[in-house]
């Protein structure tokens, strides 16, 4: 990959969505059947720069964001039509205020956690489109902007419901523009865990949570009420985020000795982030207090580094944030709290 390729990043993953299209209830396997046309569609789309996408900012704009939420329409043509730009007034749509209140939140966390001024750390504008197909069960970035479908109403509600499902992907937007890890096998897995670490820091840093309070859950309230599962992902207890009838059981291993070889889904890069994921939730619950502080600011240091390869594996990953740990904190309390981490899900650190 060359620097800053877009890549078509999804927080549904593909094997998910396969199970469901072979569901017996029709309106469940045609929305999933729906949703993975649509995902294909997307994927090999070509990325255009969107209107406002780059403009020059006066010294007065730098450390503020630049939102623009657009509405598609049930449509796939994107953007859509313009709707909310920064600065103006709500909407009469919950949705699209949503969308544009966890952009802010984003931009929020990366500024006042991190310093950096939007994912490229340059004042990017954050772009949105909301309403994106007809019972379309996904949100995704391409490289550009994010996207938002209302949901099935059968297994998913809207999208923009959770925060950090607006985190998660703008997420790998800040990967795209700093570490650039391949989205395949361990590296893809390390992209998407990296993205789960960032939206739940979203989420946290927005209701000013300690790691002893957060629930640790990616996509929590996305579900619709029938559906027997929580979340899509536990980072607390991977494996355990749902077991239902229908939408079947989360595959997600916590640890090295279950780690799933699979050529789907780029060689699993949702199920086997759980790894990595459950190796943060444990720095940050050793360390307690602000889980944005000392752990989310060791994960920030190694993806803006510049010592990560594109196809970095868990191990090489793990042994970056070691020397992070030790290059920001010394030989204290963090360093031994990430050796932990990792010995606890079976990746060696050197």
């Amino acid at each position: 990959m060359n620097p800053h390729t877009p890549v078509f990043c999804s927080i549904v993953p593909p094997h998910l969505l396969e199970h469901l299209a072979r569901s017996s209830n029709p309106a469940v396997a045609a929305a999933a059947r729906r949703t993975l046309i649509a995902d294909a569609s997307a994927r090999t789309s070509r990325v255009l720069p969107l209107p406002g996408s780059a403009p020059t900012l006066a010294p007065a704009d730098v450390g503020r964001p630049h939102r623009t939420v657009y509405d598609c329409e049930r449509g796939t043509e994107l953007p859509g039509v313009r709707v909310r730009a920064e600065g103006e007034d709500a909407t009469g749509d919950s949705t699209v205020n949503r969308a544009y209140a966890g952009l802010g939140a984003t931009f929020d966390l990366f500024l006042k956690a991190f310093g950096r001024d939007s994912i490229d750390g340059a004042g990017l504008p954050l772009l949105a489109s909301v309403h994106y197909d007809e019972n379309y069960g996904n949100a995704f970035w391409n490289g550009e902007q994010m996207v938002f479908g209302d949901g099935d109403d059968e297994i998913f509600l809207d999208f923009t419901l959770p925060v950090d499902v607006i985190g998660h992907e703008l997420a790998h937007g800040f990967t795209q523009y700093t570490a650039n890890l391949e989205y395949f096998s361990q590296s893809g897995a390390l992209n998407e865990s990296v993205s789960d670490v960032f939206g739940s820091l979203v989420k946290q840093y927005a209701l000013g949570q300690g790691a002893d309070q957060a629930d640790w859950l990616i996509g929590e309230g996305l579900f619709h009420p029938n559906v027997q599962g929580t979340a899509l992902r536990s980072m607390k207890a991977p494996g355990t985020a749902y077991d239902d009838d229908v939408l079947g059981k989360d595959p997600q291993p916590g640890h090295m000795d279950d780690y799933v070889r699979t050529s789907r889904d780029n060689g699993g890069v949702h199920i086997n982030s759980g790894i990595p994921n459950h190796a943060f939730y444990l720095v940050a619950t050793e360390l307690g207090g602000k889980a944005w502080e000392r752990p989310g600011q060791i994960w920030y240091d190694v993806m803006t580094g510049g010592t990560l390869a594109p196809e970095t594996r868990f191990s090489e990953f793990a042994a970056a944030t070691v020397a992070a740990a030790k290059a920001r904190y010394g030989d204290g309390e963090e360093i031994q709290a990430v050796l932990k981490a990792w010995a606890a899900v079976g990746v060696p650190t050197d």
